[in-house]
C-alpha cells in the first residue's frame, strides 16, 4: 500500500512507468541539451550526484569524466532497469544507482555537480524546486558551502494570450494542450507577445509560491480563450560567450473558462498564483483575466523565451 508521498507522487508525475522513462530517451530536445551541459559542467574526475536517475542516461553522460556519479531513484522499477540499462554502456560501472527518497538522501561525500531532471512547464506537477530547495539546506549543514553546481541552473517562465480553435474533428473541446516548442500552428493565433512571470535561480534560494499580475496590449481584434504557458530552462551558462544551453519545454495551453472578445489596444490584465509542484489545476483555477479598452502605454514583454 502507498504512503502519503508516494500516493501524492503518482498523482503528480513522480512515480511513472518505466515504458515512460523509455520515451523520454527519444526526446532529442532534451537529450542534446542535457549532454551538451552535463560535458560542459562535469569536469575529468569530478564527483556527480543526480536526484531522480530514471533510465540513467543522464548519470551516464556524467560517468564519461566523472569519477563517481551517485545516481538516485526511488521507484524500484526504475532502479532495475537503470542498473540493467548502465551494465550494457561504458563506464555504467562509474554510476552507483541508490534505491533512496531523493528528499532525504545526501551523498557520503561532497559533490561537485547535482543533476535533477523533474520538470514540468510551469514548474507544475513535478517536484523540482522543492527537492532542490530541501538538498540544499541538508546539504548545507552537512557538508558546508560551497553548494555543488546544479543542472539546470535556472528556469525561466513565460505567459501569452491566445485565440486556440478546440474544434477536434467538429467535436468542440476546451482542454488543456501541449504544443511542440516552436511550431506555427494555424489553430493558434497569439494575441501578444510573451511576458516573463518567474525566473527560478537553483543557486539562490527560492520560494514555492509563484505569484504574478501584469498585463499585455493585445495586437489584433479575436476571442481570447486560452493562456499559453512558455518555459525554458537554462541548463548551463557559458560565460565566456555570454550564452547558455537551453532546452525549451512544450507549450502549455490552459483553456479559460469565459472566453472575452478582445480588440486590438486593449489592455489585458492576467494574475495568477500557484505552488511549484502542485497539480495544473490549481494554476487554472486561479487564473483572474480582465480587459480594459484602448491602452495608452505598451505593456512590458519578453519575445526571447520563445525564439
Amino acid at each position: 500500500m502507498l504512503n502519503e508521498r508516494e500516493a501524492e507522487s503518482c498523482y503528480l508525475g513522480q512515480f511513472l512507468p518505466v515504458q515512460y522513462h523509455h520515451h523520454m530517451l527519444a526526446n532529442n530536445s532534451r537529450m542534446d541539451g542535457f549532454k551538451a551541459a552535463i560535458q560542459r559542467q562535469v569536469f575529468e574526475g569530478a564527483k556527480v550526484l543526480e536526484l531522480g536517475g530514471g533510465t540513467g542516461v543522464l548519470s551516464w553522460f556524467a560517468a564519461q569524466s566523472a569519477a563517481r556519479v551517485y545516481c538516485v531513484e526511488w521507484n524500484s522499477d526504475m532502479v532495475a532497469e537503470a542498473r540493467r540499462l548502465l551494465a550494457m554502456n561504458r563506464h555504467g560501472d562509474r554510476v552507483e544507482v541508490i534505491h533512496a527518497d531523493a528528499f532525504e538522501y545526501l551523498p557520503p561525500e561532497p559533490v561537485d555537480v547535482v543533476i535533477c531532471e523533474m520538470l514540468h512547464v510551469a514548474m507544475l506537477r513535478e517536484k523540482q524546486v522543492e527537492l532542490i530547495e530541501n538538498f540544499k539546506q541538508r546539504y548545507l549543514e552537512k557538508f558546508g558551502a560551497p553548494l555543488p553546481v546544479f543542472v539546470p541552473e535556472a528556469v525561466v517562465m513565460a505567459v501569452q494570450p491566445l485565440q486556440q480553435a478546440y474544434d477536434f474533428l467538429g467535436y468542440q473541446a476546451p482542454v488543456i494542450q501541449f504544443q511542440p516548442a516552436g511550431v506555427f500552428s494555424a489553430d493558434t493565433r497569439e494575441l501578444a507577445e510573451p511576458a516573463l512571470y518567474s525566473v527560478i535561480d537553483f543557486s539562490q534560494p527560492n520560494a514555492m509560491r509563484i505569484h504574478w499580475e501584469g498585463s499585455f496590449v493585445i495586437e489584433q481584434t479575436a476571442t481570447l480563450n486560452a493562456l499559453r504557458f512558455v518555459t525554458k530552462s537554462i541548463l548551463a551558462v557559458l560565460m565566456e560567450t555570454c550564452s547558455t544551453i537551453d532546452w525549451l519545454h512544450d507549450y502549455m495551453v490552459l483553456p479559460l473558462a469565459e472566453p472575452l472578445a478582445v480588440r486590438a489596444g486593449d489592455v489585458l490584465e492576467v494574475s495568477f498564483q500557484y505552488r511549484a509542484g502542485a497539480a495544473i489545476t490549481s494554476l487554472q483555477n486561479a487564473l483572474q483575466v480582465r480587459r480594459r479598452s484602448h491602452a495608452p502605454v505598451r505593456a512590458r514583454h519578453l519575445s526571447l523565451v520563445t525564439g
